[in-house]
């Protein structure tokens, strides 16, 4: 049996979602979306996803790329899983390899990763030099069955819409994620200043959630949001929660991802997840109260490449 690592191919989608979800369980994946995300990078980011083949089954996945909006050049990234039933095959040491491969060709001087916290994926990254850096949780909300906080008066002056209401301009809110994006804890420093490529990477994404997605005004202005995004079927999941600077410690971020969950669950989602970094202590103290418990753990690796 030979591994085969090829680049993706628009009949690989619902070989990538298995991988994927079994892999992940606790994010967003659909085959809309990986088909998406390669037809709308940015020419820049070099988006290369990348599949290991055995015997015609998809059985490894990688994203790999470059962090084309960072703040220093030739940073890229590999994120690669391997289905858990196909480990031990030499799968994930073939597609990281390929993709490290197709990086350095591409200017890469340093690539990321995450990894899984979990002793056989940690030893797997520092075989192959990769060294740990920050780390991050994935939690876990249950929807169906948890019991969300009571749903807030709002403070005067505050009002509360959807995404969707910002179809015919949605600048204003381009404008407070990448405001919020500015602040987040990184190892890549980025910034959103393409407004034509957040439209057509973020806010047209398949996953996103407009309906679902809550922000509140103060005063007619976007003050603070919370992204859905979901698979259309049970999983809601995150897609970021921020508050501009002028409008932070009022607990609209709460006051709007409150809002968002209760909708979510109203329309059927059983179950939501979030991802926060390790370090972000605020953000991690809104979604314990609202009942999130962390599931699993990453650490985000770096490899210099000579």
């Amino acid at each position: 049996m030979t591994v085969i690592i090829r680049s993706f191919r628009p009949a690989d989608a619902e070989g990538w979602v298995r991988v994927r979800r079994a892999a992940l369980p606790f994010m967003v994946t659909t085959p809309e979306q990986i088909a998406f995300d390669l037809a709308n990078a940015h020419p820049d980011r070099r988006f290369r996803p990348l599949v290991a083949e055995l015997n015609g089954e998809v059985i490894g996945t990688a994203q790999v790329g470059i962090a084309h909006d960072a703040a220093e050049p030739g940073q890229g990234f590999i994120n690669a899983y391997v289905h858990p039933e196909r480990l031990g095959l030499g799968a994930g040491s073939l597609i990281v390899r390929a993709a490290e491969t197709y990086l350095a060709d591409a200017g890469a001087t340093a690539v990321y990763s995450w990894v899984l916290d979990g002793p056989a994926n940690l030893a797997f990254a520092e075989r192959r030099g990769y060294r740990p850096s920050r780390s991050a949780h994935f939690l876990h909300l249950d929807l169906a069955n948890g019991a969300l906080p009571p749903l807030q008066d709002l403070p005067p002056g505050v009002e509360l819409r959807t995404a969707a209401d910002f179809a015919d301009d949605p600048r204003p809110f381009f404008e407070a994620d990448a405001e919020a994006v500015a602040d987040e804890p990184s190892d890549i420093p980025t910034s959103l200043s393409d407004y034509e490529d957040w439209l057509r990477s973020t806010w047209r994404h398949p996953t996103a959630d407009h309906a679902l997605t809550s922000v509140a005004l103060v005063d007619g202005e976007v003050a603070a949001f919370s992204i859905a995004q979901t698979d259309g079927l049970t999983r809601y999941s995150s897609g970021g929660t921020g508050t501009r600077r002028a409008y932070r410690g009022r607990g609209l971020a709460k006051l709007a991802k409150n809002d968002s969950l209760h909708r979510a669950r109203a329309a059927g989602y059983t179950d939501a997840y979030t991802g926060n970094d390790a370090g972000n202590g605020p953000m991690l103290a809104i979604n314990k109260w609202f009942g999130y418990e962390i599931c699993a753990t990453e650490v985000r690796h770096v490899r210099e490449l000579g």
